[in-house]
């Protein structure tokens, strides 16, 4: 059997303190299932925002799996869970393969003609045109990216557990120029916790990138199973979810090559309960919708033509 990896554990005991005095209702039921729903249908309860705007959006990304060996896999209770008490997407699609073009896509609303996982020193593999970094400073919103297992912040060396591949922002020259602004942005996944304590200290938007194990990539799928039901309780139970209108989103980068369809749940104080959709969504609707909250342009003609998520929202 598969152990959990010691970090997903220290996060835990960082975060006791956290949800010691909170509701365990943050967390969704242990019990696999799936909903089901008809083509191009949405239901759940109408969008009623709790704010003016989204405060917070917490983004988690896994590694290279179907949206039907996620729902209503025995191997992953949480995440079924978690889809059955919040808001899912039954046809939300990775826009190509492999890894890297869809993490660039989540971000810059294009693959810039990327189609390997290509590392960027070098500057052959590189994004020059815009991308959600510049675009959340302009609007004087906060960010970061949490890698976990990076050796160091802004590290672009691979490592047994760390992938650069999975580091959208280490893609972009506005990022990594500024070696102090890219160590303070793109940092390791341990920094979360401490992040996670305030509304003031947890960024307006996060980017997870579990490492090579809890990813599903190497691993298992109960293995990144497990892995989230030791995070997100603490991210749903946190005072950005109770206090404020805030997003997680838990998605895969891409399916397999038969079938790119893969699961994506919305949760959280902002998220629709009990809703499901069988729009036809991708990674740049998740960019539009994130966009169209925060009164952001669109990046490219990817985001611009792609269709909101906002049927799930609340």
């Amino acid at each position: 059997m598969i152990r959990r990896p010691a970090l997903a554990t220290a996060f835990v005991a960082l975060t006791l303190a956290l949800a010691a005095c909170t509701s365990s209702a943050g967390g969704p039921s242990a019990s696999p299932g799936s909903s089901s729903s008809t083509s191009g249908t949405q239901s759940g309860s109408p969008r009623t925002p709790l704010a003016s705007s989204l405060q917070h959006v917490v983004i988690i990304v896994d590694e290279n799996k179907t949206a039907t060996s996620i729902i209503g896999n025995s191997a992953a209770p949480f995440l079924n869970g978690l889809a059955r008490k919040y808001a899912t997407a039954y046809q939300y699609s990775g826009v190509t393969h492999p890894s890297l073009p869809n993490y660039l896509a989540m971000t810059s609303g294009t693959t810039a003609g990327i189609n390997t996982d290509c590392n960027p020193p070098g500057g052959s593999c590189l994004v020059t045109g815009p991308n959600i970094a510049q675009a959340l400073d302009r609007s004087h919103r906060t960010w970061k990216m949490y890698a976990e297992s990076m050796p160091t912040p802004c590290s672009v060396r691979n490592t047994k557990l760390y992938a650069v591949k999975h580091i959208p922002f280490l893609f972009f020259p506005s990022v990594t120029s500024d070696p102090s602004y890219c160590a303070s942005h793109v940092v390791r996944f341990s920094q979360f916790a401490a992040d996670l304590a305030s509304t003031d200290s947890l960024p307006n938007y996060s980017f997870i990138s579990p490492n090579l194990c809890n990813d599903m990539h190497n691993c298992s799928i109960a293995t990144g199973d497990a892995w989230l039901a030791a995070v997100v309780p603490s991210i749903l139970r946190s005072p950005a979810f109770t206090q404020q209108r805030s997003l997680l989103v838990v998605t895969f980068d891409e399916g397999d090559s038969s079938d790119n369809v893969i699961a994506c749940v919305f949760a959280g104080s902002a998220a629709a309960p009990h809703a499901k959709s069988t729009a036809p969504f991708n990674h740049y609707s998740l960019l539009r919708t994130i966009e169209g909250e925060w009164g952001l342009p669109p990046m490219t003609a990817n985001d611009a033509s792609a269709l909101p998520m906002t049927p799930l929202l609340r």
